[in-house]
């Protein structure tokens, strides 16, 4: 008998094998038990994490000879043959390669049959996203409004490439990604099973590998199982995906906690022994990084406790988070250097330079990496003077210094006292700390008052100011109305569907931290909890205070923004129609050349 790999060996093949998606099967199995069966279920979500698995289980309860239940028999033909992938009123499509509008005619046709031997006849369409457009269109219908006997089971990757008359058409389940543990878990209870030796770290690997495709985790430890020679390992799940093995990453953060940039070089040297990629290398970093930071803040058990408690307590939390985002740059500028090798070292020395809390820092690095003067605390002996800005470059008003070439240092009382009017031009003579005149080489420099532009930033943040207090006063005084409802939302600052799902609403009333809408139900397809959470955090932000947004359909709202705006639009056309009508010259036009207006060439003028 030929060898059948895991992922096929160890398909479910009723729910109660199932792993993970219980919120999905909860819903299946009420309505199995209710006996409350749609027409048409779409299943969402990435590879591997149980779609067209759930879609066939799902065929066997409804086909079962034994009766529709959540526990088919798995012993009769319909079961055995659904199993097997043989059934012949479970037709089961691949629009990749049946994407045309003819393919969908044709699979249609028989749709008024009777089914052949089971209940239903079941038509299960894999990774339906790949349809054209054309092909939507012939489904509709019949999806809407299919005979009796007939379900539509709907599986993709890709949900948004789907019509929403189809999503309308449709119950949806969103299947979720495969946590970490629940893979390593499974992938144990499999090779035990299997009676095959292994280690818990490597099923780590494998799940982390894995991306949260329980499929794609089991064909890794197939690969595992060939490469380590029949049992699964730490070394031989390392080799299989190219990792770099842990304690090459614990030297360098070890050279990098002592400062020594001869250890790191030769840490890296050594790296490059064991592998050229680097970019992978950089992901390593960055998830140790991670799991430090975490665990210096949170008692959690690590994955290696005595190797990694060690790490832990050499640097402070700061430095970890520093690192973490010098890796995340590093990582995106690496493909920009000559070789991933010189840009994972450049990455590494830039962490060594900008650790300033270290005694070991030369006193010339910290000087040149000191915060400007503008963040620095101000000593009683030299005030901290305004900087003034010129249009060719900052200009210090500190007391001058040798070493600072091509800057000029000047003196000043206060803005107010060297800016007697506004928009003028002011010359001011260079003098040094004790008052005495810099040599004469030095330029004078010309300053440009400009506290208009500060006046009205300030005029305009008391004014937005303003607005937000009385919107808040209006809103703890629940005296918000709809009218005011339109001036809010330009305010809000939303864009795509939140900003198209709150111009098809009103105001109906706010209830402490509630705001309730009503909707207008010809839109109910914009009612999403993407776009809910993106109205409730807008209205937070302009309103300021926590708010929850609730929405209720109404088939009656005659004055919503949209419509309202549908109005103004449709009276602008109206008025202009009208005036070119009764334009003068038009009318000359006319009656002289029996002239006429083109229909629907008139645009009302827009001023911007």
């Amino acid at each position: 008998m030929s060898y059948q790999v895991l992922a096929r060996k160890w398909r479910p093949q009723n729910f109660q094998q199932m792993v993970g998606q219980a919120h999905v099967l909860r819903a299946l199995l009420t309505a199995l038990d209710a006996n409350r069966l749609h027409h048409a279920y779409l299943f969402t979500g990435t590879r591997g994490v149980g779609k067209t698995t759930i879609a066939r289980i799902f065929a066997k309860c409804l086909n079962c000879q034994v009766g529709v239940s959540a526990t088919p028999c798995g012993v009769c033909h319909s079961c055995i043959e659904i199993a097997e992938g043989r059934h012949l009123d479970l037709l089961e499509v691949d629009a990749a390669s049946r994407t045309k509008v003819e393919d969908t005619r044709e699979l249609l046709d028989n749709v008024q049959y009777a089914p052949t031997r089971g209940r239903y006849k079941i038509y299960l369409i894999d990774e339906v996203h790949m349809l054209s457009g054309h092909s939507f269109n012939a489904l509709l219908k019949t999806l809407e409004e299919p005979p009796p006997h007939v379900k539509f089971l709907l599986a993709t990757t890709d949900p948004q490439k789907l019509p929403v008359t189809v999503l309308s058409r449709c119950l949806q389940f969103n299947l979720k990604r495969m946590p970490l543990a629940l893979i390593s878990s499974h992938l144990a209870h499999v090779l035990t099973e299997e009676q095959i030796a292994f280690t818990p770290t490597a099923l780590n690997l494998l799940a982390k590998a894995a991306d949260g495709s329980m499929r794609d985790a089991l064909s890794l430890t197939d690969q595992a199982i060939v490469t380590g020679g029949g049992q699964i390992s730490d070394q031989s799940v390392q080799d299989m995906l190219g990792l770099l093995p842990s304690e090459h990453l614990h030297h360098l953060l070890q050279a990098l906690a002592r400062n020594d940039a001869n250890a790191l070089l030769v840490a890296i040297e050594q790296m490059a022994q064991v592998t050229t990629d680097f970019n992978t290398a950089a992901d390593s970093l960055i998830a140790l990084l991670h799991q430090l930071a975490v665990a210096q803040l949170v008692a959690q058990p690590l994955e290696s406790e005595t190797e990694l408690a060690a790490l832990i307590d050499l640097f402070t939390p700061a430095d970890l988070q520093l690192f973490y985002q010098m890796a995340l740059y590093g990582k995106r500028d690496l493909p920009l250097n000559p070789d991933p090798r010189s840009g994972f070292e450049m990455m590494l020395l830039r962490m060594l330079a900008f650790r300033l809390d270290d005694p070991k820092v030369s006193p010339t690095l910290k000087k040149k990496l000191t915060p400007p003067l503008s963040e620095s605390k101000p000593s009683a002996q030299s005030p901290v003077e305004p900087v003034i800005t010129t249009a060719a470059r900052p200009i210090s008003l500190t007391s001058p210094k040798p070493e600072s070439a091509g800057l000029v240092s000047i003196p000043l009382p206060s803005v107010s006292s060297v800016v007697p009017s506004v928009n003028s031009a002011i010359k001011l003579e260079p003098k040094a700390a004790n008052n005495q005149s810099l040599p004469v080489e030095t330029p004078v420099l010309m300053v440009n008052a400009k506290l208009n532009d500060q006046e009205k930033l300030s005029d305009q943040a008391k004014l937005n100011e303003q607005e937000t207090l009385s919107d808040q006063a209006k809103l703890n005084n629940q005296e918000l109305s709809s009218n005011e409802w339109y001036e809010l939302l330009p305010r809000l600052n939303l864009t795509g569907m939140a900003q198209q799902l709150a111009e098809h609403c009103l105001l109906k009333a706010i209830e402490g931290n509630q705001v309730r809408l009503l909707m207008d139900s010809s839109a109910s397809n914009l009612q999403t909890s993407g776009a809910i959470e993106q109205l409730a955090a807008a209205l937070t932000k302009v309103l300021g205070q926590a708010l929850r947004v609730s929405l209720e359909l109404s088939p009656e709202l005659a004055d919503t923004p949209e419509k309202r705006r549908l109005r103004m639009t449709q009276e602008q056309q109206r008025q202009a129609e009208q005036a070119i009508e009764q334009d003068p010259i038009v009318l000359q036009l006319k009656e002289q050349f029996g002239a006429s207006i083109v229909a629907g060439s008139v645009r009302p003028h827009t001023h911007e």
